[in-house]
């Protein structure tokens, strides 16, 4: 009798799928406003408003006058079962839900395809439509999943604006690689639905083992201005720094990544913000307190130019530029001996080229943390570890040391983070 009151058997694996999906999934009873922007890609967000519907997710819309040449509002509508917003001035849409209420009355919001115009706009805190009002107007978090031309997505002004978004506290979904709908290939794609949805729900399913735990790690490099065009730095790539945070937001921590300058793209769901010099390392870390963790990855300059030129040096004949050198700031060290808000576990690396156990036990006792990562960046086999996929370190701790075999970067930031687990369990 139960199998009558479908209209077939498929129906029927149909309803089981979407009971099963909205009892496990993350996304059950949450809101989404969904920013549909104009690309050709918008005709994702159709499947994507069905398959977060299947989850128990309600999705409001917001069709900017772009979108709407991809995609009607009706099909929007028919799929969300709710009404779709369009206009700033509508005075039907100001009474019956105002930009304000649109922008509030959800858990998160998505921008989906955002593009390069979309992303301008938001870095910039212009607000001269419907979507970017609301964007500007909202208290809820903001997440965006890119989509535009491969050299439209790499050209310096859209990386610019991603790093402001990034450091406003924006989730990115990264663009995908693949052939683009102008005929050419390469990085813009906007990331395909099955990976948006895995993005939403990671971002609200309940948390692993450090859940409740915040976070801080450094990583990169450090620019030390010497003049406009030159700076003092190092070989740090941040792989290290960066798959640490990758593996402790995989285990629910909230992680707050302090970033130097590097090439890689930061993991989805962890707020990073953007520095370049040690000093802007360092207030961005006091900022971020208080912490449960601090996880001093970067490899912070140790001097910078005491006064850097305001134009740039002009080389002269047999003569070199006076540079004076100061001291930066101790950052590790600093965070060991915060009087009001030191992290419960403080860990150092320690990226050094010979004595290396030496070398690093002595840092363990002169900056007061609780563990060291002796870090061996010699060259191995004619390549130096800066830069490299694999790394290959030794925990320092109170109960002695630890020395792991070589291995990916990855595979440490694994390991390192079920260490801060049991410590915590």
């Amino acid at each position: 009798m139960f199998l009558r009151s479908f209209v077939d058997f498929t129906d029927f694996i149909s309803y089981i799928v979407s009971m099963t999906l909205t009892s496990q999934s993350p996304l059950q009873g949450k809101r989404l406003l969904l920013i549909i922007g104009g690309g050709i890609a918008a005709y994702k967000c159709l499947d994507l408003i069905r398959r977060v519907g299947e989850r128990g997710m309600t999705v409001r819309a917001i069709l900017t006058k772009s979108g709407e040449q991809f995609v009607t509002p009706l099909s929007v509508s028919a799929l969300s079962g709710e009404k779709v917003y369009t206009d700033l001035f509508s005075l039907t849409d100001e009474t019956e839900m105002g930009h304000i209420r649109l922008s509030r009355e959800a858990d998160l919001i998505l921008v989906a395809p955002a593009t390069a115009n979309m992303m301008a706009k938001m870095a910039a805190g212009i607000a001269d439509n419907l979507a970017t009002t609301a964007l500007l107007a909202t208290d809820k978090p903001v997440m965006i999943a890119p989509s535009m031309n491969s050299r439209m997505w790499q050209h310096a002004a859209t990386q610019r604006n991603v790093t402001q978004l990034q450091a406003d506290g924006v989730h990115m979904i990264p663009p995908a690689a693949g052939d683009l709908a102008c005929g050419e290939e390469g990085t813009g794609r906007l990331a395909d639905v099955d990976d948006m949805v895995r993005a939403l729900e990671f971002f609200f399913e309940p948390k692993g083992p450090l859940a409740g735990k915040h976070i801080l790690i450094t990583a990169g490099p450090t620019y030390e201005a010497i003049d406009p065009v030159r700076y003092i730095a190092n070989r740090s790539s941040g792989k290290q720094g960066y798959a640490l945070a990758h593996a402790l937001r995989n285990k629910g921590a909230r992680v707050s990544l302090i970033s130097g300058p590097t090439n890689l793209i930061p993991p989805p769901g962890v707020e990073t913000i953007q520095i370049e010099s040690a000093e802007e390392m360092l207030a961005a870390c006091l900022k971020s307190l208080p912490a449960d963790v601090a996880i001093c990855v970067a490899a912070v300059a140790d001097w910078r130019v005491k006064a850097p030129e305001s134009q740039k040096i002009k080389k002269q004949d047999n003569a070199l530029p006076p540079l004076e050198l100061v001291e930066n700031p101790d950052i590790l060290k600093t965070l060991c001996n915060h009087k009001s808000n030191r992290p419960a576990l403080v860990i150092g690396f320690a990226a050094e080229t010979e004595n290396i156990m030496a070398h690093a036990q002595a840092k363990l006792a002169k900056k007061g943390c609780d563990w060291i990562v002796a870090n061996d960046v010699s060259d191995q086999g004619g390549a130096s570890v800066m830069g490299a996929d694999h790394n290959r370190v030794s925990l320092i701790t109170a109960a002695g040391t630890d020395p792991w075999d070589s291995a990916p970067k990855d595979a440490v930031a694994r390991r390192l983070a079920e260490k801060i687990e049991d410590y915590f369990t």
